[in-house]
């Protein structure tokens, strides 16, 4: 199997990353009063303008490098990266407090499904997809250092 133009379909996790992260990013930067969080006062504006300028800045890597062969190791450490990152937010997403005030109805809080909880789950699968990647194109980075 030859290197040139090896892309995996697994790349498209990069794609689902900017998809849960950019209506934070566009919102945060432009319109944070907007957005349906609990107690905001001006510290958390600023601080929640970071963020946003942040994830705006990842969400532009990721586009970047999503077309890029799979061996490259930019690609593979922003993989790794964007694991840790995601890991670690749908840890924090599922011990936060309510802070959306908003239900998903009777039935889904009756089961503790809120708002951050789905947040959460969705960065659990993004974080876990990375590894998938990861996993899956291992043997064309091992191919590009020459190993087997």
């Amino acid at each position: 199997m030859s290197l040139q133009g090896a892309k995996s379909p697994l790349s498209a996790i990069f794609l689902l990353h900017i998809a849960l992260e950019i209506p934070i990013a566009i919102q945060g930067v432009w319109s944070p009063t907007s957005l349906p969080f609990l107690q905001l006062n001006n510290t958390t504006l600023v601080v929640l303008k970071l963020y946003a300028a942040l994830v705006s800045a990842s969400c532009v890597i990721a586009l970047l490098c999503y077309p890029l062969p799979e061996f490259l190791p930019g690609k593979r450490a922003l993989a790794i990266g964007l694991c840790i990152y995601h890991s670690i937010a749908s840890t924090i997403l599922y011990q936060a407090p309510r802070f959306i005030p908003m239900s998903l109805g009777a039935l889904a809080e009756s089961y503790k499904i809120t708002p951050e909880a789905v947040w959460g789950t969705l960065h659990g699968l993004v974080g876990l997809g990375m590894v998938v990647w990861w996993q899956g194109t291992v043997h064309l980075a091992a191919m590009a250092r020459g190993g087997r």
